[in-house]
């Protein structure tokens, strides 16, 4: 029989996965006596675990939502998975949960991890956004509550939103808002870490029929404006897509050996920069701003090699 430490442990992990369990289930599997997994469950009890029991012929274990937090039991799969996807999350808060949970990880977790970081690159990272933020339009949005905020825009001019919030779109590197602005009668999106000054005055809004793709009022249709850049690639779009972030934007295919690009980026340095690593002929098709700023950088990757002498 396993000591009482790893018995408490294993019938922890078993109770975990959310099903009732039958008393005599969790004995079988667990190798002991019915008093004796009394006894265990009286301490999980002790401990914090919610762990509630139905009596009957039907009767059964199992862990419900308590009002604290007690520790977690993870298999490696999970922490390592808990662990990476902290490490890319990119939220203020999640680097107190990092430090706890890298402390505990044994060596060959902490190891499996490290490698997974060190050999991964995401553009998809969002900085700077406040959870709290997140976390608010989400309950909001939940319990049909309406919404202000100051919002700003692009252009740097500020104004007060009045707005019924629906759903929240990581997309790319960025967060977004989709919602039905009340002064504007209309559904807009709006940058999550643009927002500030929220405030959920607690009245409430009857549901209206979301759009079938909230997606597309974030990601643009194919035409060129001066918030949207088009780039055209000389090679087909299976080859592109493998080497460009689409979900930034949209990548289609023109004919069989090549395909378009389209993306509201606002950052035509980071965009000039990518677009020339695909590694294909390419052409670009707007903005002006786009097409100016990747001249410069032209200009001053040749001015860095005149005084190369090989």
């Amino acid at each position: 029989m396993n000591g009482p430490s790893v018995r408490m442990l294993e019938l922890l992990s078993l109770l975990q996965d959310g099903r009732g369990w039958s008393g005599a289930e969790l004995a079988r599997r667990l190798a002991t006596s019915p008093r004796t997994l009394r006894r265990d469950l009286d301490r999980l009890k002790e401990l914090g675990y919610p762990v509630v029991s139905e009596r009957g012929p039907g009767g059964s274990y199992r862990l419900v939502a308590g009002r604290a937090m007690p520790p977690l039991l993870l298999t490696d799969e999970e922490a390592v998975a808990t662990v990476v996807g902290l490490r890319f999350a990119a939220f203020p808060q999640v680097e107190g949960v990092l430090r706890k949970l890298e402390q505990v990880l044994p060596a060959r977790l902490r190891y499996r991890v490290e490698a997974l970081v060190a050999s991964t690159e995401t553009a998809s990272r969002q900085s700077g956004l406040d959870l709290t933020v997140l976390q608010r339009l989400s309950m909001a949005a939940y319990a049909r509550q309406d919404v202000r905020f100051s919002y700003t825009s692009r252009s740097g001019e500020s104004s007060v939103r009045r707005v019924e919030p629906y759903r929240q779109l990581l997309l790319g590197r960025r967060w977004y808002l989709l919602g039905w602005d009340v002064d504007r009668a209309g559904w807009r999106t709006f940058r999550l870490e643009r927002i500030a000054e929220l405030s959920v005055p607690g009245s409430t809004f009857r549901p209206r029929e979301v759009p079938d793709e909230p997606v597309s009022f974030v990601r643009p249709g194919p035409r060129v404006t001066a918030e949207h850049a088009v780039v055209r690639f000389g090679a087909p779009v299976e080859v592109v897509s493998e080497r460009l972030a689409a979900e930034a934007g949209s990548l289609e295919a023109i004919d069989a050996g090549s395909c378009r690009y389209v993306t509201a980026a606002d950052q035509w340095d980071w965009l000039a920069t990518t677009v020339a690593m695909i590694g294909v002929p390419y052409r670009i098709e707007g903005p002006p701003a786009l097409v100016d700023r990747t001249r410069e950088l032209a200009a001053r990757m040749v001015d860095a090699t005149k005084s190369f002498v090989a």
